[in-house]
């Protein structure tokens, strides 16, 4: 139970926001060094932390350097001012970098060789390799190359985020002789740059070795010398620019919005320098001319990169590489209810509410709702929120195909949608000129919800028929994120769902809702009164459990009642994929909360939310993590789970997933994650499980099908796959 006076407030009470997302990105690393997973994979999860992180400095870094530029000082929940965030920061984000490289090239690098996977530098290449890169040097590079030199007629030129460029010491029969390359005589030498070109694969396979592969830049800086005739090469060293690449989007008139977002995406690239990477042996000299030319602020902003710059290239390398199929995770299928794809789907939700969790479960029954709605003669709207789509997204095929079939077609396209900004204006302007209904959303709000509305007209009315879900309509990272989705056409979330569709495309406050719940208007709220109403169990000295899985979890309130209900007694179980700004373990505070997370072969993105609510078990899927983005500032849903069977599925999944000792690391008082002590237990991979369930349940379809011989052969029913229509519009 609480003492009375516990500040729960306390600053000590929490961890800092972004020192918890590199902790995170830590978890992700680890799994890079996990020797049980298969060595390509663990390759490919070193290049996703470098994903992570460039994100990390482009959007996090950024914002908090923008709150030092204008003398923001007010500490976060943790007590740490931008500036004291931005220091904690450089000292975690460095020991990672020292980290990811000595994985690759204590542990990565050489396992690979072992297996004649080879990543070669110009000096180990045969004969042939040698003629090859000249050749590839002479015929493809050199047309394409435009050598930079910075003196006082040529000023430093700018650099695009991300772009990898070779900084070059060189001297030229002007300068004065300084062949000892001695960096105290800056006046002679000239200095210049060579962007590498990313219209060009950055890894190249090599003839000879079957995986023997080489960078581009070191094709490149192996042949400088054809750049700079009758210049003498003293020095080449690659280097990275990481800049500001967060929107400032002005709203005023949502009209324009489009256009604004077009103007800013171009002044995006421009941002200043939050990050450079450069080569561990770079001298002082090149060194200090990137410093001075870039506008470099601070040492700790310069990262000395032992190995290749920009890990993302470790992912390219993946998938050149020939065979091998044992170092990869073996191929799967995901589970496909043929009854969804085979019959009218309307007809089934109407029957019983449909669950999915991907990747699990195929993601072609959504695409298929979605097909059926356009060529269905009895629909008559059809409305959806996009916020981030497949580049060929089946499901913009399908939507402009309904609209040229007569359907009333209105979509939200969230044009916000960080670093999806520019694919969505494409979207929405494809959508548009297909006859489409496109709006944007509310100003000041990004429209996060994933929500499908298809009104049709059936023999006893109307009805609207949806799709609800904690992932987006994205037919790609379907296959690689655990998502949930539910199939109702409950008519009271129906209702909701409309008023829901009209907040967003007009001016209308609807009243309340009958069983969705939608932020900001009311999930911060709900949530509340759900965990207040355990409190209230728990200090009658009855049951009281709360269950909760999300990506991250960083709101103050939301923490602050997480806090107040563990002190009266609530247990409280949290699977947090990322950020976590609760502590565990707090006298009197946390020492009922346990926290869990899972990295693992797929991204876990789904969110549930249960209270054991006397018995009652009430159970929630949503679209929100509890960070204060979703809660006040984005559209969010929240949907319950009604039908029996699929709570009791949810239930289930939930369980197998805490149950999951392989994966999980679990928080510890210290803020460290600690692996579960599997001594004397069987091992459980909870992903590896569902997949296991998954072709169990396929397996035991196709047997079923086999034993179904129809009487008569003439009246069996043939099924042609369905497939996405032709896109008639040009590409621009």
């Amino acid at each position: 139970m609480s003492k009375k006076g516990v500040d729960f407030a306390n600053s000590k009470n929490f961890t800092n926001r972004e020192l918890s997302w590199l902790a995170f990105n830590d978890r992700v690393l680890e799994e890079a060094r996990d020797k049980s997973n298969p060595l390509l994979e663990r390759v490919g999860f070193l290049a996703i932390t470098q994903s992570n992180l460039d994100e990390f400095f482009n959007v996090r870094v950024a914002s908090l350097r923008k709150m030092v530029a204008v003398d923001y000082v007010t500490p976060d929940a943790a007590g740490l001012t931008p500036l004291q965030q931005l220091a904690g920061i450089a000292k975690d984000a460095h020991a990672m970098v020292d980290k990811q490289y000595s994985t690759w090239t204590r542990s990565l690098a050489p396992r690979l060789d072992e297996l004649n996977i080879h990543l070669l530098t110009p000096d180990q290449l045969s004969p042939r390799q040698v003629e090859f890169c000249r050749d590839y040097f002479v015929q493809e590079l050199y047309p394409v190359l435009t050598p930079m030199g910075v003196d006082p007629t040529r000023p430093f030129p700018f650099l695009a985020n991300n772009s990898l460029n070779l900084a070059i010491r060189l001297q030229r029969p002007e300068d004065k002789d300084n062949a000892a390359g001695d960096d105290k005589d800056e006046k002679n030498r000239s200095f210049a740059m060579v962007q590498i070109p990313d219209v060009f694969p950055r890894v190249l396979r090599l003839p000879d070795g079957e995986n023997d592969f080489i960078l581009l830049e070191n094709v490149i800086s192996k042949h400088l010398g054809a750049l700079f005739v009758g210049a003498k090469i003293r020095e080449t060293a690659l280097f990275r620019v990481t800049r500001d690449m967060d929107l400032d989007v002005a709203e005023e008139d949502a009209s324009d919005l489009m256009k604004e977002i077009q103007s800013q995406l171009k002044k995006r690239q421009r941002g200043k320098v939050m990050r450079l990477e450069i080569d561990a042996n770079m001298s002082k000299f090149l060194r200090k001319r990137l410093i001075k030319g870039l506008g470099v602020e601070k040492e700790n902003d310069i990262y000395a990169i032992k190995g290749p710059i920009d890990l993302n290239v470790l992912s390219k390398l993946v998938k050149q590489v020939r065979g091998h199929d044992e170092l990869k995770y073996p191929p799967f299928t995901p589970y496909l209810d043929q009854h969804l794809v085979s019959g009218n789907l309307f007809d089934q939700i109407r029957d019983h509410d449909i669950f999915m969790q991907h990747p699990y479960d195929s993601f072609t029954p959504v695409v298929e709702f979605i097909h059926q709605a356009a060529l269905d003669p009895q629909v008559l709207a059809v409305k959806m929120t996009l916020y981030r789509v497949s580049s060929k997204s089946p499901i913009i095929s399908y939507l402009k195909l309904a609209a040229q079939n007569g359907k009333q077609v209105t979509v939200l396209v969230e044009l916000k949608a960080r670093f999806d900004e520019e694919n969505n204006v494409h979207w929405a302007q494809e959508l548009e000129r297909a006859g489409c209904h496109v709006i944007y959303g509310l100003v000041g709000l990004k429209t996060h919800c994933k929500l499908a509305l298809v009104v049709r007209r059936d023999e006893d009315g109307i009805r609207r028929y949806m799709h609800m879900a904690t992932g987006n309509y994205n037919d790609v990272t379907a296959r690689v994120y655990t998502d949930m989705g539910l199939f109702t056409a409950d008519t009271e979330m129906g209702t909701d769902a409309s008023n829901i569709f009209n907040m967003l495309s007009g001016f209308s406050e609807p009243a309340y809702f009958n069983k969705l719940v939608i932020a900001p208007l009311g999930i911060r709220d709900f949530l509340k009164e759900q965990i207040d109403a355990e409190i209230s169990e728990a200090k009658a000295g009855r049951p009281a459990e709360i269950r909760m899985k999300m990506n991250s979890l960083s709101d103050t309130e939301m923490i602050l009642a997480l806090y107040k209900a563990s002190a009266a007694g609530v247990k409280i179980h949290l699977l947090v994929r990322g950020i976590c700004n609760l502590k565990v373990g707090i006298p009197g505070v946390s020492e009922n909360i346990t926290v869990h997370s899972i990295v693992g072969r797929f991204l876990e993105h789904s969110r549930i939310y249960y209270f054991y609510a006397g018995g009652a078990e009430h159970l929630y899927l949503s679209s929100a993590d509890l960070m204060k983005r979703n809660l006040s500032r984005r559209v969010e849903l929240l949907f319950p789970i009604l039908q029996d069977d699929i709570h009791d599925q949810i239930c289930q999944i939930y369980q197998t997933l805490w149950d999951d000792n392989v994966k999980t690391r679990v928080l510890q008082p210290d803020n460290s994650w600690a692996r579960v002590d599997r001594r004397g237990v069987n091992p459980l991979n909870a992903q590896e499980t569902f997949l296991e369930q998954a072709a169990a349940k396929t397996a035991a379809q196709a047997a079923h099908k086999q034993q179904e011989a129809p009487v008569d052969p003439s009246s069996a029913r043939h099924f042609t796959p369905l497939t996405a229509p032709e896109d008639q519009e040009d590409d621009e």
